[in-house]
């Protein structure tokens, strides 16, 4: 009787040193899976692509994605194209939204080759979106799936598995459990234990694995012990009331995946409970896409408010480029657009470019925004103090109110050790974070299981587990 006796290779595909694009190669007892297919948000080109060509040559059974944000997805038609014969497995939520999220993506490299010049771009077509879909699948969570190709189990041993666990960072997110006869391995993708205004926290409660694959993306994030998402939500709600009590208006750069919609459903609750006027909000077009879909799907997801539909109770409207350009910003109006790192060419930056010079207005930061984007650098910036902004907005002074509130899908540190402690594992291999966050894992983890193995591979490399 065939049995699985090799270790378990992981590969860690990420072109950076930090949160990067996800991608792990993982061989397990001589099956081959591919867990995430995503792109470098600060890479352009080929460079943004995760390292394909460290596995060139391979056969490889399956991919697995976690959920469908673009560091996580957006190389997949890409790693397709390295790997024909590859079957797709994803969440069924994450199956509802991967097209139009490639899709999008396919636009915004038309718009960066033609704007910027990137002739690399686009790395792949809407055509080959269109192709490649026949061969994704979506499954619900907690249900086990055989991945492994058929002709390489020997003597009737059962194939390998996996399984998607709720993970309640995005619609569709999943941690991945990998089992097969004498190894597991849970991988959490990118996670949040905590209740968001929609989504409900991960249901990770009953894992457990030999390895676990860990995000570590709030690694240096020290949550202060007074700290409370309601009290964050309270302070957001009062930003936005003393905005518009002297007329100006509200800006949210929010990513149009997760972030809006969370956005979104707090905003009509504060409506609905009288605490907000009944207004329009302006939202950006892929933001209502999602938006659409997390309305469709709310009887399949483990979420709050289940009966809220945000379509019915909200007046949305899609903004387009003219009008962020030209309408009147005066009288109190709330913007929650799409790009929260307000990247140039985006209603968000360019909308933020007319409020810079009027204290009537405010923009607020409801998630990360990397600190070499516009976003960024707004984030940091003083009132009537000239930065950089952007090439395309250049250097500028602002006097509109800009604040940040921690109002994150993902985990923070003291959350994902007790998770450790949980899954119970032999050895947890570090990724998804810079090398600051990855460092104080590694030294917690250690403090706490003194003899439990911590690996990092690097880009590229390789870790037998």
């Amino acid at each position: 009787m065939w049995v699985y006796t090799r270790a378990v290779r992981i590969v860690n595909l990420n072109p950076g040193d930090d949160v990067g694009a996800s991608a792990w190669w993982l061989d397990f007892g001589g099956h081959r899976l591919l867990l995430d297919a995503g792109t470098h948000p600060k890479r352009e080109g080929r460079a943004s692509l995760p390292l394909y060509d460290r596995v060139r040559g391979e056969e490889l059974d399956a991919i697995a994605i976690s959920h469908c944000h673009h560091d996580h997805v957006g190389s997949l038609p890409v790693a397709m194209r390295h790997f024909p014969k590859a079957h797709v497995l994803m969440s069924e939520l994450s199956y509802f939204l991967v097209e139009r999220v490639l899709h999008n993506s396919v636009n915004v490299m038309i718009r960066q080759r033609d704007e910027a010049g990137l002739t690399e771009y686009p790395l792949y077509s809407h055509d080959e979106v269109d192709d490649l879909a026949a061969r994704f699948q979506g499954f619900r969570c907690n249900r086990e799936i055989e991945w492994a190709a058929h002709h390489k189990t020997r003597g009737g041993a059962a194939s390998p598995t996996l399984e998607f666990h709720d993970a309640g960072h995005t619609l569709g997110s999943a941690g991945i459990m990998v089992r097969g006869a004498r190894q597991s391995l849970f991988y959490t993708g990118d996670v949040s234990f905590g209740d968001q205004t929609i989504l409900k926290g991960a249901q990770f409660e009953d894992v457990t694995a030999d390895v676990l694959l860990m995000e570590t993306t709030r690694g240096r994030h020290v949550v202060p012990p007074d700290f409370s998402r309601a009290a964050e939500t309270e302070r957001l709600l009062a930003a936005i009331q003393r905005t518009l009590k002297r007329r100006g208006s509200v800006l949210i750069p929010a990513f149009a995946l997760g972030r809006t919609q969370e956005i979104l459903g707090q905003l009509a609750l504060w409506m609905r409970a009288g605490r907000l006027r009944p207004q329009p909000v302006y939202i950006g077009g892929l933001g209502r896409v999602f938006t659409e879909i997390y309305d469709l799907e709310a009887h399949r997801t483990h979420r709050q408010h289940s009966n809220l539909q945000l379509h019915e109770a909200l007046d949305l409207t899609v903004l387009d480029k003219n009008q962020a350009e030209t309408m009147k910003l005066g009288g109190g109006r709330i913007f929650v657009l799409t790009a929260g790192m307000m990247s140039e060419h985006t209603a968000a930056h360019d909308l933020a470019l007319r409020l810079f010079g009027d204290e009537r207005h405010a923009i607020l930061f409801v998630g990360y925004a990397d600190p070499d984007t516009p976003g960024g650098r707004l984030k940091i910036s003083h009132t009537g103090v000239p930065f950089f902004f952007s090439d395309s907005g250049g250097t500028v002074t602002r006097v509109c109110e800009v604040d940040q509130f921690d109002l994150t899908a993902h985990a923070n540190r003291d959350e994902l050790l007790d998770l450790v402690e949980t899954v119970s594992p032999r050895v947890v291999v570090l990724g998804h974070g810079d090398p600051v966050a990855r460092a104080w894992f590694a030294a917690a983890i250690h403090e706490r299981h003194p003899k439990l193995r911590v690996v990092q591979p690097g880009p590229g490399e390789a870790a037998e587990v």
